[in-house]
């Protein structure tokens, strides 16, 4: 280990118990924040642990925009930084600039590179150098720095370019650089700032027809819906008559989009006369608006047209499936089978075939029909052996098969499903079915149909790498995590692993999150490093991964409440991983709050009913009110529900009149078939996915 790696190892070590102060300083910054964290600054003055601290200090003024209140814990960082130097000498950089100080931020950045060779910070300090020489006069100075750092793109360093060319006189260049940032990266922070620098240069070119449309169709996939329908309508003044078409419909989708319906209709309806793909859009997006806007007719009347016009087109396939399922809704059954029969025949290789082929099999399960059933289950399995829905397919024909009495056939179709897909809900499900089957000799048949289905994929397994002991960054990034520097962290740890190549590098981001109480930000990284980790049995990825996929925070009160309220505390970690992955400050598009997501209404109500004193909707954020509040109202539907667990599920996303509503839509065998037959997708998946999750945890932990 060399001496610079040694070093910040020794105050790794010494600032272990910093990190909680530290944790609490970047998450509230209040001034008992502060506080806490500079008298651990000043009881190690002359330690590294001691500069980590004030740098600590230093960056949550930064944070707080207070640059005036950073420079002094700033400077007290320097004696001692060692490689966190880089740190130190930017953020002091960045507050002497902010405050006026421009000798002091010049003096503090100029040597940055030479001085911080192995600096992930270099770009940013350029950036902040070019403005300091900016304020200076020294406009060529920035361009020439600027210059070198263009690739990749970053939008902060292209609009400083821009602002430098445009103070020495280069106006082309000026032009082309703000026009970079506002018309290639218009989701930026720097796209408007951008658009304002180039009205002020002097005869500035018009933007082309492609930068108009390339800015449009960014922000539209940047979901700024509102600001693409600008953009749309920008570009539709200049548009070539041949381009037109499909700008005004870009532009009616946006307006769509962003809520403004009767606009959409308008720029749609005077568009008839059309032909081809940019036609069938038109009506599909019409089709959508009608829907949005509870024009049940309009919507089929528009989607009849669609079918007559373009009965190949994808806009078809897309318009049918939103029938069908606008017919679910109303419980219009034998429509709704129709609808997904005709998406499967007009389209057996389109991306929702399997979808539609396996709801068409559904209802017709749940009308009755169970020979029908049978064949459309077999033939769902074998016409999309890799599909998503093939483990309901063998599922559900499993009980068939049992309800037939032939239970040889039911075991078979559940040992597939069990072995093939592992820890998926429907393999639980055929487990536990297993286990009541009598015993029965294996059919003498071969069962050709389940050759179809894929073995399992064993290419997921993971065996992990040993980071690199010596490597800077890695352990540049540990001593980060220390001072709750979990951002700054991440991207040291990326930096290691880009250089040494090995497959450690999620792991250790995972386990740097959960370490500093980021549970949402580690099941997120193993989701995305491992996202087949369902097709996978528990031995096959390393502890560590399944213990971030599946963490368990605030276990002694989680436990605490679900005993006082009945429930197994799996399950509730479950209900929570699926609504907040354990993020205690989640706040939902519907206003719900903390880790149970609950709405400040509910929280009040089940406040009373606990008769929880002195309760405020604040206390929603805190873990342990909001499992207190939530576990609580969470028995009160499983009670409501005659003690179901699935209706329960389905009513915490769906609300209990809902599930009122769908359980009134005939007979079910049993909850399972009840969670197949719900109607919004979002919630039927929710409620599996829980079950499903819980079953995980339980395989993970053993008894709770």
């Amino acid at each position: 280990m060399s001496p610079r790696v040694r070093r910040m190892r020794q105050a790794f070590v010494a600032s272990t118990t910093l990190r909680p102060m530290a944790q609490q300083l970047i998450q509230d910054r209040s001034p008992a924040a502060y506080a806490g964290v500079e008298a651990f600054a000043r009881a190690h003055a002359k330690e590294d642990a001691g500069s980590l601290a004030w740098l600590v200090a230093g960056y949550a003024h930064v944070v707080d925009r207070d640059y005036a209140k950073a420079i002094d814990p700033l400077n007290r960082a320097k004696p001692q930084a060692g490689d966190l130097g880089d740190y130190v000498a930017y953020y002091l950089g960045t507050a002497y600039l902010q405050t006026g100080h421009i000798a002091e931020a010049m003096a503090t950045l100029q040597n940055f590179e030479s001085a911080h060779p192995d600096s992930l910070l270099v770009r940013d300090a350029h950036v902040s150098y070019a403005d300091a020489l900016l304020l200076e006069g020294r406009a060529t100075e920035a361009v020439a720095l600027l210059e070198k750092d263009r690739v990749p793109l970053r939008s902060d360093l292209e609009f400083a370019l821009g602002r430098a060319y445009a103070a020495s006189g280069q106006n082309a260049k000026a032009a082309e650089a703000l026009g970079n940032v506002y018309y290639n990266v218009p989701t930026s922070t720097e796209a408007d700032a951008a658009y304002a620098e180039m009205k002020k240069l002097p005869a500035l070119p018009p933007p082309t027809e492609a930068q108009r449309r390339t800015r449009a169709e960014l922000l539209m996939k940047g979901r700024r819906y509102a600001d693409a329908a600008d953009a749309f309508r920008e570009l539709l003044a200049v548009a070539s008559p041949p381009d037109r078409p499909a700008a005004q419909v870009a532009l009616a989708d946006a307006l769509y989009r962003s809520g403004r319906n009767g606009e959409a209709r308008q720029q749609l309806a005077s568009l008839e006369g059309l032909g081809g793909d940019v036609n069938a859009q038109r009506l599909y997006i019409l089709g959508e608006v009608d829907w949005s806007s509870n024009d049940n007719d309009g919507f089929y009347r528009t989607v009849e047209e669609l079918r007559k016009s373009a009965p190949a087109s994808s806009w078809l396939e897309q318009a049918l499936l939103s029938t069908a399922n606008l017919h679910l809704v109303h419980h219009e059954y034998d429509q709704a089978l129709d609808a997904y029969r005709e998406i499967h025949e007009r389209f057996p290789t389109g991306a929702r075939a399997s979808y539609a082929h396996w709801k068409a099999a559904w209802l017709t399960l749940r009308q009755g029909r169970n020979d029908e059933a049978k064949k459309a289950f077999e033939d769902q399995i074998a016409l999309y052996p890799s599909g998503a829905e093939t483990p309901a397919a063998l599922y559900w024909r499993a009980r068939l098969a049992e309800e037939d009495n032939q239970p040889a056939m039911a075991r078979v179709f559940y040992e597939r499903l069990s072995e093939r897909y592992l820890n998926y809900y429907y393999a639980e499900l055929g487990r536990e079915r297993l286990k009541k089957l009598p015993a029965a000799p294996t059919p003498a048949e071969h069962f050709a149909l389940l050759d179809h289905i894929p073995p399992l994929d064993s290419s997921g397994k993971v065996t992990l790498s040993d980071p690199p002991a010596d490597d800077l960054h890695l352990q540049k990034a540990e001593l980060l995590g220390n001072g709750g520097l979990v951002d700054f962290a991440v991207r040291e740890l990326q930096a290691a692993a880009s250089a040494d190549g090995g497959n450690w590098a999620a792991a250790e981001t995972a386990q740097l999150y959960l370490e500093t109480g980021h549970y949402d930000r580690a099941i997120e990284v193993m989701k995305h490093s491992t996202p087949n980790y369902f097709a996978l049995d528990i031995p096959d990825l390393p502890r560590s991964y399944w213990e971030a996929l599946f963490p368990k925070p605030y276990w002694p009160d989680l436990k605490r409440f679900a005993a006082a309220n009945g429930l197994d505390p799996y399950l509730v970690a479950s209900l929570i991983r699926q609504e907040s992955e354990f993020n205690p400050n989640a706040v939902s598009r519907a206003n719900a709050v903390g880790l149970m997501q609950l709405l400040p209404k509910t929280g009040k109500n089940v406040a009373r009913q606990v008769k929880l004193k002195r309760y405020n909707a604040s206390q929603l954020y805190t873990p342990t009110v909001n499992m207190q509040l939530g576990t609580h109202y969470f028995r009160g539907m499983v009670d409501k529900f005659g003690g179901s667990f699935e209706y329960a599920l389905a009513a915490y996303n769906a609300g209990s009149d809902r599930v009122e509503e769908w359980l009134g839509q005939g007979k079910y065998r049993d909850p399972q078939e009840f969670v197949e037959s719900i109607p919004f997708t979002e919630t039927r998946e929710y409620v599996q996915a829980i079950l499903r999750n819980a079953n995980v945890y339980k395989q993970l932990y053993g008894t709770p």
